[in-house]
């Protein structure tokens, strides 16, 4: 480089490479581009148009099949070419993404009235994918067509594409209520929408009730839309109340349950079947979550469930016994799987102006009739110009005939004709001579100026019809009524138009307890007199007793039928209540555990008696001083370990009895051997404490108490006889009084069980 020529200095703020550097606070940076990315998500990318329900995805493909010329009638082409034109000419992002958005729109169980008919594999209701692109196939449904109806005649604004280099629209006319019959879901940077489909016809009628009364309110639209219309069926049981609040807000929800049926079988037997499922839940993992709870216990009143689907689903649940109640089978599966789901609506929607905000149902319906009257206007307002543009040509042609001669002299004669004509005839345009010297020599028969003045008449009558419709709105709302009328009976009739999701309102209450959850398994709880406890399975038969072994040494103490879903109450001889969950308990034909490792019992504690906990039992505590009193089963049930201390003992007494307080007499019988009866209302009825003395001993202390129904008697064992004592005159007294010598035969032990 020579050396006068020098490089200029950098200019203040330029970087070593010459690019400009500006200083700015980085809080003000992130905002500002996390604001742009944030508007460009909501607006070109999640959100759809409240006009035409589409995001631009969407919207770029059934453009890209329009151009495509994929019509209804036309043949099916490869779901790839689809993709790559909408990819190369009007939405620059991944193939994936472009056609997981076909074949969404080509499914029949994710959109309600689908805007693409596909050929091939485009997946199912069991969740599994679509094939690839390069074996489907794909073109637009009757639906797509009616959306873009008009798209050709000024309908609506076209923008350029990403390159520039084509047009795309900005929205389409949509002939169709897409929006809500087909519904939406996208997610935003900060808002969200969710809209469930709906039924075309139903639809239709609501804004034609619109079209009629302005002022409509939302219960005025519900009388014609009750609720979504899912295109897997199912039964909406969301209450009135909450539906109209939901359509009134744009916010909200609705619970859909599969829809079923009983199917009876030989001998009584019988099974329910699932026809259909809820929205947007797939079959086999809805399957696989039943059998995973069946598996693990948690429905206990179901015995299996099978697919025998095929096209249509059939699910077949079969009962644990014919003695369940249907209803309340159903209700369990219900509140613990996938058949009843909760589908959100969230009406965040651009409106017309590009903005997003959530609209009510009116006002939803209400931007789609606008759009309608704007594509309306500008589609009559392009036929008209089309109308003028060839009524000045037929006016030109009309001038040829009437001065047939003189035009063909013109036309041989002149080095210039057109020139020539538009003298020669004075108010002839430059189009309308254009057009008379490119007519053909066979357009100048007379037939053909038959059909020219046929076609005159009949442009301006159209004209005419188009100018009056113009000025007048009422006659443009009647013209979109009209319309209204013949899209409902195109898509809201037939096959394709009959409701599917039964709406019948709130369903009964049905009482489904908290063990119908849990699997209820017989179980037999053995307790050794050395303390050690275990459990079997099932109820074991008073023959089965003689059969159980323990440790050398130890013997049973007491025996328990139960349930796994039962808590088991423990009484210890320290005055405290234990508690334990039944299916806690050891289970095998082992030796048990001892009770004293399950919980804080001291060394010379010992299990007094045990018995299975129900809320709403009473009863009767007794030291061996012979002190006691009545205790709801409320006040002895505990959590903790230690237990929970019911009956105070003191002076080297212990708990002695626990028995359950049945009946309206009490019968206590001391170790000298005395027995006593009285009325159980004497005994106090308390939650913790020492009690009253029941009985009086001048030595020893309590040996066995019962509480009785003093109308039957009372009954002891003895041996394998029970006998019954109705004549108590001599025993009965008051309480704490020291009682007489029992009956003959009463057992020598001075128990009532024995």
């Amino acid at each position: 480089m020579p050396d006068d020529i020098k490089t200029p200095p950098p200019a203040p703020g330029a970087g070593p490479e010459g690019g400009n550097i500006s200083e700015t606070r980085l809080a003000d940076a992130l905002s500002e581009r996390y604001l742009a990315y944030a508007l460009s998500t909501i607006m070109a990318r999640s959100l759809p148009d409240v006009r035409d329900g589409l995001k631009p995805v969407h919207r770029r493909l059934v453009y890209a099949m329009h151009q495509l010329k994929l019509d209804p009638a036309a043949g099916f082409k490869k779901c790839a070419r689809i993709v790559g034109d909408v990819m190369g000419k009007y939405h620059p992002h991944g193939d994936a993404s472009i056609y997981d958005a076909l074949v969404r729109q080509a499914q029949e169980f994710a959109a309600r009235y689908p805007l693409v008919e596909g050929q091939g594999n485009f997946g199912n209701i069991d969740g599994d994918n679509a094939a690839a692109m390069r074996y489907t196939e794909a073109r637009l449904a009757p639906v797509a067509q009616a959306m873009l109806e008009g798209i050709d005649e000024d309908a609506i604004d076209f923008r350029p594409t990403y390159d520039g280099e084509e047009r795309e629209p900005l929205v389409l006319p949509a002939a169709f209520p897409n929006l809500l019959a087909n519904g939406a879901t996208g997610i935003a940077v900060g808002m969200a929408t969710a809209i469930p489909p709906h039924n075309a016809g139903e639809l239709c009628a609501a804004a034609l009730e619109l079209i009629r009364n302005p002022a409509a309110t939302t219960a005025d639209l519900l009388r014609h839309v009750p609720g979504p219309d899912f295109p897997t069926g199912g039964v909406l049981v969301e209450p009135a109340e909450s539906i109209a609040e939901a359509y009134g807000t744009g916010r909200g929800g609705f619970r859909v349950r599969a829809r079923w049926a009983r199917e009876d079988g030989k001998h009584g037997t019988w099974q329910l079947v699932v026809t259909e499922i809820p929205y947007q839940v797939q079959k086999a993992k809805l399957v696989e979550q039943i059998a995973q709870l069946l598996e693990e216990r948690k429905l206990p009143l179901l015995g299996d469930v099978r697919d025998e689907s095929t096209d249509v689903v059939r699910l077949v649940l079969e009962p644990k016994s014919r003695a369940v109640d249907p209803a309340m089978l159903m209700e369990t599966l219900f509140r613990a799987t996938a058949l009843e789901q909760r589908i959100p609506l969230n009406m965040n929607v651009l409106d017309a102006d590009r903005t997003p905000r959530v609209m009510g149902l009116v006002a939803v319906l209400r931007a789609w009739l606008d759009h309608r009257h704007v594509v309306l206007v500008r589609r009559s307002e392009h036929r008209l110009a089309q109308i003028a543009r060839r009524l000045e040509i037929l006016d030109g042609y009309l001038i040829v005939y009437l001065n047939l001669d003189e035009v063909i002299r013109i036309v041989r004669e002149e080095d210039q004709p057109k020139p020539a004509l538009m003298r020669a005839f004075e108010g002839l345009t430059e189009v309308q001579a254009e057009a008379i010297l490119n007519m053909r020599l066979r357009s100048l028969r007379r037939l053909e100026e038959m059909e020219i003045r046929r076609e005159h008449k009949g442009l301006t009558a159209e004209q005419k019809k188009l100018q009056g419709l113009l000025g007048s709105e009422r006659k443009r709302w009647d013209s979109i009524a009209a319309e209204l009328e013949r899209t409902r009976e195109k898509f809201g009739s037939g096959p394709l138009g009959a409701r599917r999701t039964e709406t019948g309102g709130a369903v009964p209450a049905v009482v489904v307890q908290e063990h119908a959850f849990v699997e209820r398994e017989p179980i037999t709880v053995i307790l050794s007199e050395k303390g050690w406890i275990r459990a079997v399975k099932g109820h074991l038969a008073p023959e089965a007793e003689a059969g159980l072994k323990f440790k050398e040494g130890d013997r049973l103490s007491a025996l328990l039928h139960a349930e796994t879903t039962d808590r088991i109450a423990l009484f210890a001889t320290n005055g405290r209540f234990y508690t334990l969950k039944a299916d806690a308990i050891p289970r095998g034909r082992g030796d048990g555990q001892p009770v004293r490792l399950m919980l804080e019992l001291g060394n010379e504690d010992e299990v007094v008696s045990l018995f299975v906990w129900r809320e709403g039992l009473k009863f009767l505590l007794a030291s061996s001083d012979g002190r006691g009193f009545v205790a709801r089963s409320e006040d002895l049930v505990t959590d903790r370990r230690a237990g929970k201390q019911v009956l105070v003992v003191e002076g080297g007494a212990e708990a002695a009895i626990c028995t359950a307080a049945e009946g309206d007499s009490v019968a206590v019988v001391g170790e000298n051997r005395r027995l006593l009866v009285f009325p159980l209302e004497q005994v106090p009825e308390m939650a913790r404490g020492r009690g009253v003395q029941l009985q009086a001993y001048k030595e020893g202390g309590l040996a066995d108490a019962k509480v009785f129904a003093r109308a039957e008697g009372l009954s002891w064992r003895l041996g394998d006889r029970v006998r019954v004592e109705t004549d108590l005159r001599p025993w009965r007294a008051n309480r704490a009084g020291a009682g007489k010598a029992p009956p003959n035969g009463f057992p020598r032990s001075n128990r009532f069980g024995e």
